[in-house]
């Protein structure tokens, strides 16, 4: 079953126009969200960033768009599907729901949700498989606001994942047009020396992610660790202790290779720790 503007239908009705804006220009925006112990992860973070996602990109929000009614919709869909006891990755999308060309005619939206259980412990793990990266150089990401947004317009991230795919790299890491190191293709990326994490700034382009901000947080609270948000340089890569990247439905996930160099995952597991006991009593 799929919520579609608010009512549950299953597959063979879930259709939308060929003219939805969504499908026709990107005019949309989107949230993947992980369900584990019968709750939505950071719930607030994600709403919030929803709103303002839709307030840059000018869509009139409804009256009935309250974190509380949103919530129930969302727990509906995955009961109505039979696996509220399992772990789900939740996405909404949210698309102007106008005619017109570049111009939409009005600013009203319409939106979906749609739920698949994952399998997964409901707590953070860390794989231990290889997870090798390199630099996608063949497209750029803006430096702006609107690149910090889950738009619809992820070209570059399909074409980074083909890229990575045909070349057996487990993922890439995106630049912006400053040719600063800007995130992976699934998530925020992080840089640890010593006792010092770096991640890079919202200023430089790169997604302003739920989970990029819980770190953030979690790290500025532990005395061992001091966080920086400031720009990444290529020439930066090989010379970290470690690198990371994060999205929620993964938390953190270790780079073990660039290149020629090969990286530990000590930071990573000691923070995943952190941020699987900040869930466990959220």
């Amino acid at each position: 079953m799929t919520n579609i503007n608010g009512t549950l239908m299953p597959p063979s009705e879930t259709k939308l126009s060929l003219a939805n804006r969504g499908y026709m220009y990107g005019d949309a925006l989107f949230e993947t969200i992980r369900y584990a112990n019968g709750q939505l992860l950071f719930w607030e973070d994600h709403y919030f960033r929803l709103m303002a996602g839709m307030r840059i990109l000018r869509m009139q929000i409804p009256m009935d768009f309250t974190p509380e009614n949103l919530q129930e919709q969302i727990i509906a869909c995955i009961n109505a599907n039979s696996i509220a006891k399992s772990v789900v990755r939740i996405k909404m999308t949210v698309f102007r729901d106008a005619t017109g060309f570049y111009t939409p005619d009005n600013n009203s939206i319409g939106y979906t949700i749609a739920v698949n259980k994952i399998d997964s412990p409901p707590f953070y793990t860390i794989p231990e498989n290889s997870y090798e990266v390199e630099l996608f150089k063949d497209h750029f990401v803006a430096p702006d606001l609107i690149s910090t947004l889950k738009t619809n317009n992820k070209i570059v991230n399909v074409l980074g994942s083909i890229f990575a795919k045909e070349n057996s790299y487990q993922n890439c890491l995106l630049l912006n047009s400053d040719k600063k190191v800007l995130e992976a293709l699934n998530g925020n990326l992080f840089l640890v020396k010593g006792t010092t994490i770096k991640t890079p700034p919202l200023l430089d382009g790169c997604l302003r992610g739920v989970l990029r901000k819980q770190l953030i947080e979690l790290i500025k609270k532990n005395k061992d660790y001091t966080i920086q948000e400031l720009s990444i340089s290529p020439f930066e890569l090989q010379k970290a202790d470690e690198l990371f990247v994060t999205n929620v439905i993964q938390g953190i996930v270790p780079i073990t290779k660039f290149r020629k160099k090969e990286y530990t995952a000590v930071v990573s597991k000691r923070l995943l720790g952190q941020l699987n006991a900040v869930v466990r009593f959220a």
